[in-house]
C-alpha cells in the first residue's frame, strides 16, 4: 500500500545503525520538523544531537530532505553538520532524487525518515526507497496540520518495528 511505511519507530533516535547495516542501508534521508526537533524550532535536541553522532561514527551517511525553505533549513542542517535539500516537495520525489544524486546512492541503500504519512512515506513509497515512519515529537496546534493528522489516522502505523 502506498500510504504504509516500511518500518516503524517511536523516535528517530530508537533507530539503530545495525538495523541499516543489516538491511544494506548506507543513509537516511531525513524530515525535519517533528522528526529531528519540534516545529520551526531552529534548536536541535540533544537526543537528535546524540543519535546523528552515533550514525556518523557507524559510518551512516545522512541528508535532510524538508519541504521547508533554505530560511529554515540553512542554519538547523548548519548546527548538524549536514547536508540538505531544501523545499524537496514531498511527497513528490523531487527532494528524494535531489538527495540521492547527491549522496551518489541508488535506490535500495538509502531510506526516508519522517513522521507524516501524506509527504514523507507517500514520497519515499513513490521514489521506490524505503520508508521509516516515526511518530510526531509533539503534536501540532495549527488547524491545517490537525487537519492532515485526522486525515492521517487510518494509516497511521499500529504497532513498532523493531
Amino acid at each position: 500500500m502506498i500510504f504504509k511505511p516500511t518500518y516503524v519507530f517511536d523516535k528517530v533516535k530508537d533507530i539503530e545503525p545495525e538495523f541499516l547495516k543489516t538491511r544494506g542501508i548506507k543513509a537516511l534521508l531525513l524530515d525535519l520538523d517533528n522528526t529531528l526537533t519540534t516545529h520551526n524550532n531552529p534548536i536541535p535536541p540533544q537526543d537528535s544531537l546524540d543519535w546523528i553522532e552515533k550514525m556518523k561514527n557507524a559510518g551512516i551517511e545522512m541528508m535532510i530532505v524538508s519541504n521547508n525553505c533554505a530560511e529554515r533549513v540553512i542554519p538547523f542542517a548548519e548546527k548538524l553538520g549536514l547536508p540538505f535539500t531544501e523545499r524537496g516537495l514531498k511527497p513528490l520525489p523531487r527532494g528524494y532524487s535531489q538527495a540521492m544524486k547527491k549522496l551518489d546512492l541508488k535506490k535500495n541503500q538509502v531510506a526516508a525518515v519522517g513522521d507524516q504519512i501524506f509527504t514523507d512515506v507517500l514520497g519515499a513509497n513513490l521514489k521506490g526507497i524505503r520508508s521509516f515512519f516515526v511518530f510526531p515529537i509533539e503534536p501540532e496546534t495549527s488547524l491545517p496540520f490537525r487537519f492532515k493528522r485526522m486525515c492521517e489516522k487510518p494509516f497511521l502505523p499500529k504497532k513498532l518495528t523493531r
